[in-house]
């Protein structure tokens, strides 16, 4: 078992380092004693997790979720400095309008007890009639005024973020640094596609998310909770494969998480992997994943998970 720190990877080509692991709060603190919480956080502080992804994640007509305000309330019990990890806050596109998104980050800023987002993530983008000349402006803004220190996109094509990216330089402000995408044994296509690589060759990095398929790569076959979108409709594909990948773990002296978890990190472009966890077993385990990748080695990891890879041929590698 490793008792090293996470190693910490650049943020596109910003200042920022993220750790090699990240920690969620969707479904997350919610589902737990807040005592158990401010420990697993403590654990995860102490290997070296820096950033913190947290977000609004209510919706219209849904129940209040508070989460990320339990997220806030532990930090404060940790007691851990503010300059000691990065928070990474969501915004959404549906709620961007003349006021852009300070509304938005205004209201996360009350309910976590943050004064600034070291990182901001615009949620996907379904929504035809914003333009993305004005997202790039307001981030501009957000960021001149201190609010927030560098941004990027999840789940949008390479072909917006390379539009992206086209805006802001020839505006002479900062572009779009990460792209947070689902990753993972069965989702590659997008990740691992021509498109995106020549993206991350230009700099952009990746935060691999939805890693464990809502816990269903981990063994869970019938999540109780909500989890995310399934495209190209391969859920029911990907637990079909749930026994081979655990018995390829177990012939690897791993757990079925710590495989899917070591797959993400042998990306070359990948940041940081987001993974979320409701017990302190979990978030060890997880750091473990690292010990895996260095036995078995990139390259041979990769080559044993091919046969897993469900959307293959399935999924557009351009992305949404």
């Amino acid at each position: 078992m490793t008792t090293t720190q996470l190693p910490r990877h650049p943020i596109g080509t910003s200042e920022l380092t993220a750790s090699a692991l990240s920690l969620g709060s969707w479904h997350t603190f919610d589902r737990m004693d807040f005592a158990d919480a401010v420990d697993l956080v403590r654990y995860a502080l102490d290997r070296g997790v820096t950033l913190f992804d947290v977000g609004v994640y209510g919706l219209p007509g849904k129940p209040p979720v508070f989460t990320d305000v339990l997220w806030g309330a532990i930090m404060r019990a940790v007691g851990v400095p503010r300059d000691a990890y990065l928070a990474s806050v969501k915004l959404w596109i549906e709620g961007f309008d003349a006021q852009g998104f300070a509304p938005q980050l205004k209201n996360a800023f009350l309910r976590t007890g943050l004064d600034h987002a070291d990182l901001v993530i615009l949620g996907d983008l379904r929504r035809d009639d914003v333009a993305l000349e004005d997202l790039v402006g307001d981030l501009a803004a957000l960021t001149d005024a201190g609010l927030i220190r560098a941004w990027g996109v999840n789940n949008w094509s390479a072909s917006a973020i390379h539009a992206l990216r086209r805006i802001a330089a020839e505006r002479g402000v900062p572009g779009p640094q990460i792209a947070q995408l689902k990753y993972s044994l069965a989702r590659r296509s997008i990740p691992d596609g021509q498109p995106f690589a020549a993206l991350f060759d230009s700099g952009l990095s990746m935060q691999s998310s939805d890693v464990l398929e809502g816990g269903i790569l981990a063994g869970r076959t019938a999540p109780d909770r909500e989890i995310g979108r399934d495209p190209g409709s391969i859920r029911e594909a990907i637990v079909a494969t749930v026994p081979a990948v655990t018995q390829l773990a177990e012939k690897l002296g791993a757990t079925p998480a710590q495989l899917a978890i070591a797959f993400t990190l042998s990306h070359p472009a990948n940041a940081t992997t987001l993974v979320g966890a409701t017990k302190l077993a979990q978030v060890r385990q997880n750091i473990e994943a690292l010990d895996l990748l260095e036995r078995v080695g990139a390259a041979e990891l990769r080559t044993l998970v091919e046969p897993f890879w469900v959307d293959r041929g399935i999924v557009d590698p351009e992305g949404p």
